[in-house]
């Protein structure tokens, strides 16, 4: 009988753990004999800031069964139901990006080609927003849930929502339900590896302690103590074309019977954009800035300038903007921040580390002796793919009608990616649609159309007369949409008026605990 494989996780935290989840379920499902690890230092602080997620973090709730209130009690967890976009376009100029898709909930006649709504809204000179159900919530500050008269709650649509929360308490919420997993509470300190085969063999803890695995992830944050520090990963830079390579985080504490918003709020200043993001007790928030156009003191002088009060900044916070060449070498496999960093603007790095662990659960997770070097080459491809297209539709933010200072002049010039260009070029051919965005994720969520479409519109990069020939061109399908457009923003505004309010709904949830 062969022993069992023993995966080890270095570093808890968000990513650690929800890889931890993820393994030892997959493992339990397919009847794997491996034992499983998690490495985390008590002496090692978590960074507490506030942190958003996309739609694949409900996902991941529904997936694994998890009480979504229970989730949201015990993280101070708040509702993310979009963006809201400030400044971007041009100083003065708002859209939000809801993150549910009309597409989900309508029939389309046979035949009819995917987003044939979004074309229409942009033919029509709508925003693609209003036919959105959270578009109504995110102006309202709103839940996606309603109260019946018996006083128990009703979601109002089958969309999947995301969340806010403080990512300390997520980390320690899924330790709490990983069944089985060994928790180590020491230092790694560096690594021991096969002589022939350079695989890592065993982790040289502090007091002289070491601990034998045979595959080893590393969730060890922008330390990327495994993957680079010892492996010598090569990385791949993004930090021409995604500029922004700083943080100023601070909090705003939440007032006592204060409304809260749905969203997200991304609003574009002198030399970057400033993040709030309002869990269910303070706002998280930061300023992301290039140290190229802007010093600390500058920056903390803009926010309060923009704010009108005083600021406690908690930290600076400097990153490199990238991704490995290569997140998995050998039996080593890199996730989270140790793998990938893109500025937080679309809350790309929780969903890479669900959809990455996802991935390599279902399709690669074995023995590890078993594991060939296709598969690692396989895998590598998809997820550098995947953060790719990330930076492409990050960058594609920054495609603006501003040049009111030296940051925004350089991005407009000269940072924009050639594949955020040809992109641009394709849509002026024709308008986005699903197809443009080739799933290798094995259907896992990914950034596509659903996305794209309020972030090009808001942005003013889509061309309306181009809409209006597509429409023209299928007049059966043009009054379909039509009528299905109106009624959805008719049933959706009416929906809103249902719905609970943001701060209302969280505290029933914390009333049932």
């Amino acid at each position: 009988m062969d022993e069992p494989s023993h995966y080890v996780i270095v570093g808890g935290g968000t990513a650690g753990w929800i890889a931890a989840f993820i393994l030892q379920d997959e493992a339990r499902r397919r009847g794997l004999d491996f034992r499983l690890s998690v490495v985390e230092s008590s002496k090692i602080p978590t960074v507490g800031v506030g942190e958003a997620t996309t739609a694949a973090f409900r996902v991941l709730l529904r997936h694994f069964d998890i009480d979504e209130l229970e989730f949201m009690r015990k993280t101070d967890a708040s509702f993310k139901l979009g963006i809201r976009h400030e400044d971007w376009r041009r100083k003065g100029y708002t859209y939000y990006g809801p993150i549910d898709d009309p597409h989900q909930v309508v029939q389309p006649p046979a035949g009819a080609p995917s987003d044939y709504l979004n074309v229409y809204a942009v033919a029509a000179g709508r925003p693609v927003q209003d036919m959105h159900m959270f578009q109504p919530l995110l102006e309202q500050w709103k839940a996606p849930f309603a109260r019946k008269p018996d006083g128990s709650l009703i979601p109002l649509g089958p969309f999947h929502h995301a969340y806010h929360f403080d990512q300390a308490l997520v980390g320690k919420f899924f330790a709490s339900k990983s069944k089985g997993v060994e928790k180590v509470d020491a230092i790694v300190e560096g690594i021991e590896r096969h002589p022939e085969t350079g695989d890592i063999t065993a982790l040289v803890l502090a007091d002289n302690q070491r601990l034998e695995g045979d595959f080893f992830i590393d969730a060890t944050g922008f330390r990327k103590q495994l993957i680079v520090k010892e492996l010598q990963a090569p990385w791949v830079s993004y930090a021409h074309e995604l500029p922004v390579n700083r943080a100023l985080p601070f909090w705003i504490d939440v007032k006592e019977g204060e409304e809260l918003p749905t969203y997200t709020r991304a609003w574009a200043q002198n030399s970057g954009w400033m993040w709030q993001i309002p869990t269910r007790t303070r706002f998280g928030c930061g300023y992301v800035y290039s140290d190229e156009f802007s010093t600390p003191e500058q920056a903390k002088a803009e926010v309060e300038a923009a704010l009108g009060h005083e600021i406690e900044v908690r930290g600076d916070i400097r990153f490199q903007i990238g991704r490995l060449e290569k997140a998995w070498i050998g039996n080593c496999l890199a996730v989270g921040l140790s793998s990938s960093f893109l500025e937080p603007l679309e809350s790309t790095s929780i969903h890479g580390t669900i959809v990455q662990m996802m991935l390599f659960a279902q399709r690669y997770m074995d023995r590890p002796e078993r594991i060939e070097q296709k598969a690692r080459d396989d895998y590598n491809a998809r997820v550098g793919r995947q953060v790719d297209d990330f930076r492409t539709f990050v960058n594609t933010h920054y495609v603006t009608e501003r040049d009111d200072t030296p940051f925004w002049r350089e991005v407009r010039a000269n940072r924009i990616h050639p594949e955020t260009k040809e992109r641009l070029a394709r849509w002026r051919e024709r308008m986005p649609r699903a197809e443009h965005f080739p799933n290798y994720l094995g259907g896992l969520p990914h950034i596509e159309t659903q996305l794209h479409y309020p972030v090009l519109d808001g942005l003013g990069l889509l061309d309306q007369s181009l809409a209006r020939r597509e429409m023209e061109a299928a007049p059966k399908l043009r009054q379909f949409a039509r009528e299905t457009f109106e009624s959805l923003v008719r049933e959706y505004r009416g929906a809103a008026q249902q719905a609970l309010g943001h701060a209302e709904f969280l505290q029933i949830v914390q009333d049932m605990g």
